[in-house]
């Protein structure tokens, strides 16, 4: 069975890419099970730029195909912050209930209507020929007044999907990856990659 490694340690990360990706015929290996071990600076400007170098050079290191993604959250008041810096922001050892409570602090007296964000995910996928493509995907929502929900992680708790009157850490597993960023970013990936492991089959 083929394998394809994502570089990522973050195990929240995995169950979903997991679920979204369970019907491909590969094994999906995180960076601890395959092994593998390396520090990457992430100094790119975009989302693609970042999830490509941390595909390039876990690719470099096992010759394997590896996906790796950059995620975020862009408040629009907030000229798109955290963005990029999600991750980094107010620390990488802040937790995430500091750092929401932070980002509801900075949009005090901002009105419902101009609180509107979204989430960002960028997937790369990089092989061992040197080949290697990106897919994007996105949810829209607004930032909520409060923390609400326990099944989410980093931002769901403060995000609000005004279609389903909840934040995504309210929404099941199933509900959220059928609308999620990632599971957007995930099932186009799917598209690129499953002609190519067709071909070298």
């Amino acid at each position: 069975m083929k394998k394809i490694i994502f570089a990522t340690g973050n195990e929240n990360k995995m169950r979903e890419i997991r679920q979204i990706m369970g019907d491909m015929p590969v094994e999906i290996l995180s960076m601890k099970q395959a092994g593998v071990s390396a520090d990457i600076v992430e100094d790119g400007t975009t989302f693609e730029e970042n999830a490509l170098i941390k595909a390039r050079a876990i690719a470099e290191i096992t010759k394997e195909i590896v996906l790796a993604d950059d995620s975020g959250l862009e408040i629009d008041a907030l000229n798109k912050e955290p963005g990029i810096y999600s991750a980094r922001y107010m620390g990488e050892d802040t937790s995430y209930h500091v750092k929401n409570r932070n980002l509801i602090s900075r949009l005090e007296g901002v009105e419902e209507e101009k609180r509107t964000a979204r989430f960002v995910c960028a997937i790369a996928a990089a092989f061992p020929d040197g080949e290697a493509v990106t897919t994007v995907g996105t949810i829209e929502g607004r930032i909520a007044y409060e923390e609400k929900g326990e099944n989410g992680f980093g931002y769901d708790p403060i995000f609000f999907v005004p279609e389903f009157g909840c934040t995504t850490a309210e929404l099941s597993d199933e509900e959220k990856n059928k609308i999620s960023h990632r599971g957007n970013a995930l099932r186009a990936m799917k598209e690129k990659l499953l002609p190519k492991m067709r071909m070298d089959a």
